[in-house]
């Protein structure tokens, strides 16, 4: 697994194996080309995170910081050695993000209680890839539609989980993904 485009194209992930569903990279592809004009200085938030491939690809073509959560042990330990691999930390106060000084925050944590804490607009744009087959991706769209914590939600689902109707849906042979956008 790599990170496909921007500043660290081409450079390697570590993965943590089969217990992990990594996005792949034509979805990651064409997730990106799709929010490319958005991604320029922004601040996402990756739910699942898994091993930070979408974050870490949003950093790479242009975003500003990443927050991850993750809960699973084996998806965690790869995503801090992904992070710390391109040397991806939080901000010192009163530093600033630039085109190569990139700020990246993991949190060992279940995305269901971090997203209930969030207020609105607390991100420029959120990915989640819950495990499929599971009832969290529905929790995280309702919670977002209660309170929009990023203007833009792109989440990636099973073909046949059935997601409220985005602005826009792309379709792969093995998934789908939802864009969200607030109004």
């Amino acid at each position: 697994m790599r990170i496909v485009g921007g500043l660290w194209a081409d450079r390697r992930l570590t993965s943590p194996g089969r217990r992990v569903r990594p996005t792949r990279e034509d979805v990651r592809v064409a997730c990106m080309g799709l929010l490319e004009p958005q991604l320029d200085g922004a601040r996402v938030l990756d739910l699942f995170a898994g091993t930070g491939a979408v974050g870490i690809e949003a950093l790479s073509r242009g975003a500003a910081a990443a927050d991850f959560i993750e809960f699973g042990p084996a998806a965690l330990h790869a995503l801090k050695a992904n992070v710390a691999a391109l040397r991806l930390k939080p901000l010192r106060r009163g530093q600033r993000p630039t085109a190569k000084l990139k700020a990246a925050r993991v949190f060992k944590r279940d995305a269901l209680p971090f997203v209930a804490r969030l207020d609105a607009a607390a991100y420029d744009i959120a990915f989640a890839d819950p495990p499929y087959g599971s009832k969290k991706l529905d929790r995280i769209i309702e919670r977002w539609q209660a309170v929009p914590f990023a203007p833009l939600l792109c989440v990636e689902h099973a073909p046949d989980h059935a997601v409220p109707r985005g602005v826009r849906r792309l379709t792969f042979d093995v998934c789908h993904v939802t864009l969200y956008r607030a109004r």
